[in-house]
C-alpha cells in the first residue's frame, strides 16, 4: 500500500476532510443568509450568487468522488444528446438504487458546468444542517410526500423556477424512495393490483410529481433526460467507501426526450412514465447480462475547479485549526485538552451523521406502507 493510499484509510484524515466540509458549509450558509437582502433588489443576481455559493460546497463532495477516490464515470448516449448538456433547462429522471447515485449525477453536472441544480426533495432534508440549509437558499422544492398536502406547495415552487437565470437540471426520483427488496416486493404488489407491468430493478414510479413538473415547467424546460445508473463489477458503493478512497466505475445511460414529445394530458403523461420505467428495467437487464449499456461511450474529463476549491477551503480553515490545537496541547491544561478532544469527538459524530443520511439501511421507511396507498 502506497503512502497516499495509506492516508486515505486514516480516521484523522477523514476527520480533517469532514471539518473542512462542515465549517466551510456553515460559513457558506451564513453568507447565503446575508444574501437575502439582495432578493427584493435583484432576484436574479441573488440566484446567481447562491448558485456559486452552493457550488463551493457541493463541489467538495464531487472532489472526493473524482480526485480522492478516483471513481470513473462513463456516459452511454449519442453525440446529439451529449452536445445539449449544459445548454438547456431539463428534467432528470434517475433510478434510486445506490447510496451515491446523487453524487454520480453531480459529477456529471459539474463537468458540464451546471452543478448546483434543483431537486424535488423530501421535507425532512430541509432540517439537515448544510444540506437542507443550502437547498433552502437555492429555492429547492420540498415535499412531505403526501400529495394532498404537497400539491399547492409543489406547484408554487415549480412555477417560481420558471424564470431561473442559470441552466437548471431538475432532478426527480420518480420512485419516491431508494430501492430495497422489501419496498420492491410491496411496490410490485401494488403494480399487480393496478394491472401494471411488474418491474425487476425499479420500484413503481409515482407519477404525480413527474406530471406536475412537466406541466409547470413547460415553456422553461426543453427536454427530459432519462438516466439509468449502474456500477461495474456488481459493486454497491457508499459515501463511506468514497471517503476511504475506494475506486468505483460508474456507467450512466442517458436518453433525451424533447418535452413536446411528452403528452400534456396528465393520465397520458403518467402512462408515458410507466412505459419509460419498463424501458429502464430492460436497460438494467441488458447491463446485468452484458456489462454494458447501449450507445456510444463518452468520458467527459474532470475539471480542476473542484480540487482547487477544496484546497482553498483547506488552506483557509486547517491552518488556524493546527495553530489552535498546538496551542492547546502546549498549554498543558488538562481542561483545555479535554475540551479540545471533546470538540474533535463532536465533529466526528457530526460528520458520521451526515454520511448516515445517504446510507440505505438508515433510509426512510417511506414506501413500505405508502405504496399500499393510492397516489
Amino acid at each position: 500500500m502506497g503512502f497516499i493510499a495509506f492516508l486515505k484509510t486514516q480516521f484523522i484524515v477523514h476527520l480533517l476532510i469532514g471539518f473542512v466540509f462542515v465549517v466551510s458549509g456553515l460559513i457558506i450558509n451564513f453568507i447565503q443568509l446575508c444574501t437575502l437582502v439582495l432578493w427584493p433588489i435583484n432576484k436574479q443576481f441573488y440566484r446567481r450568487v447562491n448558485c456559486r455559493l452552493a457550488y463551493s460546497l457541493w463541489s467538495q463532495l464531487v472532489m472526493l468522488l473524482e480526485w480522492w477516490s478516483g471513481t470513473e464515470c462513463t456516459l452511454f448516449s449519442d453525440e446529439a444528446t451529449v452536445n445539449t448538456f449544459g445548454k438547456e433547462h431539463v428534467i432528470i429522471i434517475l433510478n434510486h438504487n445506490f447510496e451515491i447515485d446523487f453524487l454520480c449525477g453531480w459529477t456529471m453536472t459539474e463537468r458540464f458546468g451546471v452543478l448546483g441544480g434543483h431537486i424535488l426533495a423530501k421535507r425532512e432534508l430541509l432540517y439537515v444542517p448544510l444540506i437542507g440549509w443550502t437547498w433552502y437558499f437555492l429555492e429547492i422544492v420540498f415535499c412531505k410526500r403526501k400529495w394532498e398536502e404537497d400539491r399547492d406547495t409543489v406547484i408554487e415552487g415549480l412555477k417560481r423556477l420558471s424564470d431561473y437565470p442559470e441552466y437548471m437540471w431538475f432532478l426527480l426520483y420518480c420512485e419516491g424512495t431508494r430501492f430495497t427488496e422489501t419496498k420492491h416486493r410491496i411496490s410490485m404488489e401494488v403494480a399487480e393490483s393496478k394491472g401494471l407491468p411488474k418491474l425487476k430493478y425499479h420500484l413503481l414510479p409515482r407519477t404525480k410529481g413527474f406530471t406536475t413538473a412537466v406541466q409547470c415547467l413547460r415553456g422553461t424546460v426543453s427536454a427530459v433526460y432519462d438516466v439509468t445508473l449502474n456500477f461495474r463489477g456488481n459493486k454497491n458503493p457508499s459515501l463511506l467507501g468514497i471517503l476511504y478512497g475506494k475506486k468505483y466505475e460508474a456507467d450512466m445511460c442517458v436518453r433525451r426526450f424533447p418535452l413536446e414529445d411528452i403528452p400534456q394530458d396528465e393520465k397520458e403523461a403518467a402512462n408515458w412514465l410507466h412505459k419509460l420505467y419498463q424501458e429502464k428495467d430492460a436497460l438494467q437487464e441488458m447491463y446485468n447480462q452484458e456489462g454494458i449499456f447501449p450507445g456510444k461511450q463518452f468520458k467527459p474529463p474532470r475539471r480542476p475547479w473542484t480540487l482547487l476549491n477544496f484546497l482553498f477551503w483547506a488552506t483557509v480553515l486547517l491552518s488556524p485549526l493546527f495553530t489552535f490545537g498546538f496551542g492547546v496541547f502546549a498549554s498543558g491544561s488538562p481542561l483545555l485538552i479535554l475540551a479540545f478532544l471533546g470538540l474533535v469527538g463532536a465533529a466526528s459524530f457530526g460528520v458520521r451523521r451526515l454520511i448516515g443520511v445517504t446510507e440505505i439501511e438508515k433510509g426512510s421507511s417511506y414506501g413500505n406502507q405508502e405504496f399500499k396507498k393510492k397516489e
